[in-house]
């Protein structure tokens, strides 16, 4: 028996992990030195960090240190050997702690196998990679078979993504502060997405939404697999702008009939960097580039 688990920034519901036997170790977060838990949506968490964020509270988060780490995987281990599949290595260091503790472990069972794998990826692109992982395990298929799939296809997953305020990205350094100031006042949105590594990388920018939901469905067409018959798992997520997103998926679902379109909320981790006003989609692809 082996027991696959992940972290919170995955940002899919807590009670769908839980129907899908996958058990997510929370991040925490501060905002103006209140800290909280990431509830996974369970207790309406991240409608009331939308609020929050929107009074003015600045969001601040930190790792998981290598004891959460540690405490989290032994209350699994005593089951049965475990995959944890970790946040993008290329948005926190978090990852190193869980190679820590994973360590540290084999000594304290060392029957058992445990091994951590950077997933390389962030919020659904995160869920996605778990999910099919779930999807293999309950077919049948073994613990090194996940792993492997884990390993040549995290890259495959694609992350595209648009924002239209570009206080927080200032604020991260992804863009200048007079930049910032001047995009917001004329309305331009920068295009992101993640490379191999799982860095964020800005490669185009707009002006206006509109254009920026067409250049981020060019870019979705430009790396899918299959073209238009693609019908993999084709997620949407956003950062308290449902109606945006809305028109990014009544898109998705006439350009791609056969795929499955949800839609979610950004959690509050990945929403502390990008703030309110994103909008990404989560899709198999070719390999991402550097």
């Amino acid at each position: 028996m082996f027991i696959l688990t992940c972290e919170s920034t995955a940002d899919l519901p807590i009670n769908y992990l839980a129907q899908r036997q996958i058990s997510a170790l929370p991040y925490t977060y501060c905002l103006d030195e209140t800290e909280y838990v990431d509830d996974m949506g369970e207790f309406n968490g991240r409608t009331n960090f939308y609020k929050l964020l929107k009074q003015g509270k600045r969001p601040t988060t930190s790792q998981i240190n290598t004891e959460r780490y540690k405490n989290f995987f032994r209350q699994h281990l005593s089951r049965g050997d475990l995959l944890h599949v970790a946040f993008d290595s290329g948005l926190s260091n978090s990852v190193y702690n869980a190679y820590y503790a994973a360590e540290e472990l084999k000594k304290e069972f060392p029957n058992r196998r445990i091994i951590v794998i950077d997933s390389t990826c962030g919020c659904l692109g995160y869920g996605i990679l778990v999910d099919m992982l779930a999807d293999m395990r309950d077919n049948g298929a073994s613990f090194d078979e996940l792993y492997d799939f884990a390993k040549e296809n995290r890259y495959k997953i694609h992350h595209q993504f648009f924002s239209t305020t570009l206080t927080y990205y200032r604020r991260s350094g992804r863009v200048s502060g007079p930049a910032a100031t001047i995009g917001n006042i004329l309305g331009v949105c920068p295009l992101l997405r993640l490379n191999r590594e799982g860095k964020i990388i800005a490669y185009a920018k707009t002006m206006g939404k509109t254009k920026a939901i067409a250049k981020t469905l060019e870019e979705v067409a430009a790396h899918v697999q299959n073209g238009e018959n693609y019908d993999g798992r084709m997620w949407v997520a956003h950062s308290d702008c449902i109606d945006d997103a809305n028109k990014v998926v009544e898109q998705l679902k006439v350009i791609y009939p056969k795929a499955d379109v949800k839609l979610y909320e950004i959690g509050p981790v990945i929403g502390s960097h990008c703030g309110v006003g994103t909008v990404a989609v989560y899709f198999l692809g070719d390999e991402r580039s550097a």
